[in-house]
């Protein structure tokens, strides 16, 4: 099992920034690659970012390419997502999840391991 625990949410103003942190413990050393999703009142849950865990590769959703960067830290099996000229419609719960297997990174039902979400506010 891989647990994941998620923090940096918050109200920003637009055009502000954010740095989402998601912490892995647990089974790490299983971790293939880690996302961010999020997901709108209302909406479905939908891809924003991903990572292999060896940071070889990345992925972006059109959405937000240009003003959010994925990163980690292995030595502290942290995942994290700067978000920068963020706008209102960036408003949602953001999720951290990780897989295990390689495969598409933006496809959601092949992220095994989900943390609790955290909260971002877009809003002047």
């Amino acid at each position: 099992q891989v647990q994941l625990v998620e923090s940096g949410g918050g109200l920003v103003q637009p055009g502000g920034s954010l740095r989402l942190s998601c912490a892995a413990s647990g089974r790490t050393y299983s971790i293939y690659a880690m996302g961010w999703f999020r997901q709108a009142p209302g909406k479905e849950r939908d891809f924003v970012a991903a990572i292999t865990w060896s940071g070889s590769a990345t992925t972006y959703a059109d959405s937000v390419k240009g003003r959010f960067t994925i990163s980690r830290d292995n030595a502290k099996n942290t995942v994290y997502l700067q978000m920068n000229s963020l706008k209102p419609e960036d408003t949602a719960v953001y999720y951290c999840a990780a897989r295990p297997r390689p495969g598409t990174l933006s496809y959601a039902n092949r992220y095994d391991y989900w943390g609790q979400g955290t909260q971002v506010t877009v809003s002047s």
